[in-house]
């Protein structure tokens, strides 16, 4: 496990080809499988960090029926890759090497599907990319509530992709109940609880499954199965 930690960090700085590649792209190596990436690419990403990524997860099964509980958007800031993210910290930027460390399986498979927009809506990177920039240092928003200034990694990407002529991303009601069931899921019952808060059953929202399937993407790459 730990050499694999110390090949993915030598590969994501080593691999980048300037004479090769625009400078809106990049080349990762994990493992002998090479990933060419570019400013705007959405890494899904299957977080086991708590119980909450799991009930995040059993609502909304994600594209080629993947298990997503997060969502980040490729980004280049003074020159470097990152990873823009809404997280628990907040909206900030992290390094590619260290989102893609946060889930691997017992393998030491990044648990990871990279999404690209269609090439129809690759004017729509950069204003969204700009969007983004400008939200960085943003609250989390722990209740999942839209329009409070406040982001939730979904809703994020929602946000900055938001266009008054077309929608790539779709809001739909949200759901914490069991599947098959008129029941909460107790550990969302709990959640909720401690804010003192309602459960926004019904209210519009999206979360990374969803997304995933969007028919405005394409999936590019599946670094858990060395795919593309």
């Amino acid at each position: 496990m730990q050499l694999f930690f110390v090949f993915i960090l030598i590969n994501i700085y080593s691999f980048s080809q300037p004479t090769l590649l625009p400078k809106s792209e990049k080349s990762i190596q994990i493992e002998n499988q090479i990933y060419n990436i570019k400013e705007g690419d959405l890494f899904f990403q299957d977080l086991d960090s708590s119980p909450l990524c799991e009930a995040i997860e059993r609502v909304t099964d994600g594209v080629n029926n993947k298990n997503f509980s997060h969502v980040g958007i490729c980004i280049i800031q003074n020159s470097e890759f990152y990873i823009l993210e809404a997280f628990t910290n907040g909206v900030a930027l992290i390094q590619i090497e260290d989102f893609i460390n946060r889930s691997l399986n017992k393998n030491g498979k990044p648990k990871i599907t990279i999404g690209r927009l269609l090439p129809e809506y690759n004017d729509l990177i950069k204003p969204a990319l700009e969007n983004g920039k400008a939200l960085i240092g943003k609250e989390y928003d722990e209740l999942f509530i839209m329009e409070n200034d406040k982001y939730y990694c979904s809703e994020l990407i929602y946000e900055m992709f938001l266009n008054p002529n077309y929608n790539i991303f779709e809001l739909e009601p949200m759901t914490f109940k069991e599947p098959n069931s008129h029941d909460f899921m107790e550990i969302w019952v709990k959640y909720f609880n401690q804010f003192s808060q309602k459960i926004p059953e019904g209210k519009l929202g999206l979360n990374p499954g969803g997304m995933s399937k969007s028919k405005n993407i394409d999936i590019i790459y599946d670094l858990e199965r060395n795919e593309n």
